[in-house]
C-alpha cells in the first residue's frame, strides 16, 4: 500500500498539481490579449517539414516562460487530433507579443524564417489569432477543476463565483439572469 501511495505522489508531482477550486471566477485588474495559435500538418509524409515546427513551438515557449519579462502571462496547449496542434496564450499587452515575435535574439524569427523558406508546398500551415481583451470584457468560470487559461495566468486572482459572479451574463457586464444555471 505504501508504495502505492510513493507512486501516486511522483506521479501528482509529474502531473502538477491538481488544485481543484470549487466553483470559482477569475479577477484581473488589467488588460489581457488571448494569442490562440497553431499548426496543421497538411501532408503526413513529409515529416522533414512539419517536424521542425512541431518541435520548435514548445521550446519558444519555454523560452517565454523563462523570461518573467517576455509578457507571457501563461500558455498552454492543445491537441485537435489528427492534425493541429496549437497553444492559448495570455500575454499582458500587443505590444509585448508583437516584440517576442520581431526579436532576432529569441526563437520565433529564424523559425518564421525557416517555415516561410519553404511554406509554398503546403505541407504545413500556421494560423493564429490575436485577441484584445479589456479588464472588464471577460468571463470565466472553473467548477471542481483546476483553473487553466486565464484562470492560471499570472495576475488573476480566483474569486468564488457566487452572487452577481454566478452566471456567465453577470460575471461578464454585470446583469443578472432571471434563472441561472443551477450547478
Amino acid at each position: 500500500m505504501r508504495l502505492l501511495g510513493t507512486l501516486a505522489e511522483r506521479l501528482r508531482g509529474l502531473l502538477g498539481a491538481d488544485e481543484r477550486t470549487g466553483r470559482v471566477h477569475a479577477e484581473r485588474d488589467a488588460d489581457v490579449v488571448v494569442f490562440v495559435v497553431g499548426m496543421r500538418i497538411n501532408a503526413l509524409w513529409k515529416v522533414h517539414r512539419w517536424l521542425p515546427v512541431f518541435l520548435v513551438a514548445p521550446r519558444m515557449v519555454r523560452e517565454l516562460r523563462r523570461d518573467p519579462g517576455s509578457g507571457l502571462l501563461g500558455s498552454w496547449t492543445f491537441v485537435s487530433p489528427l492534425r493541429t496542434v496549437g497553444f492559448v496564450q495570455y500575454w499582458d499587452s500587443f505590444e509585448s507579443l508583437r516584440a517576442y515575435a520581431r526579436d532576432s535574439d529569441h526563437l520565433h524569427l529564424d523559425a518564421w524564417a525557416d517555415y516561410n523558406a519553404d511554406a509554398e508546398d503546403g505541407a504545413v500551415g500556421i494560423w493564429h489569432e490575436t485577441y484584445r481583451v479589456g479588464a472588464d470584457e471577460y468571463e470565466t468560470v472553473y467548477n471542481h477543476t483546476p483553473p487553466r487559461g486565464l484562470g492560471a495566468a499570472a495576475g488573476s486572482d480566483l474569486v468564488s463565483a457566487t452572487g452577481q459572479r454566478e452566471s456567465a451574463a453577470g460575471r461578464l457586464d454585470g446583469t443578472e439572469d432571471p434563472a441561472p444555471v443551477e450547478p
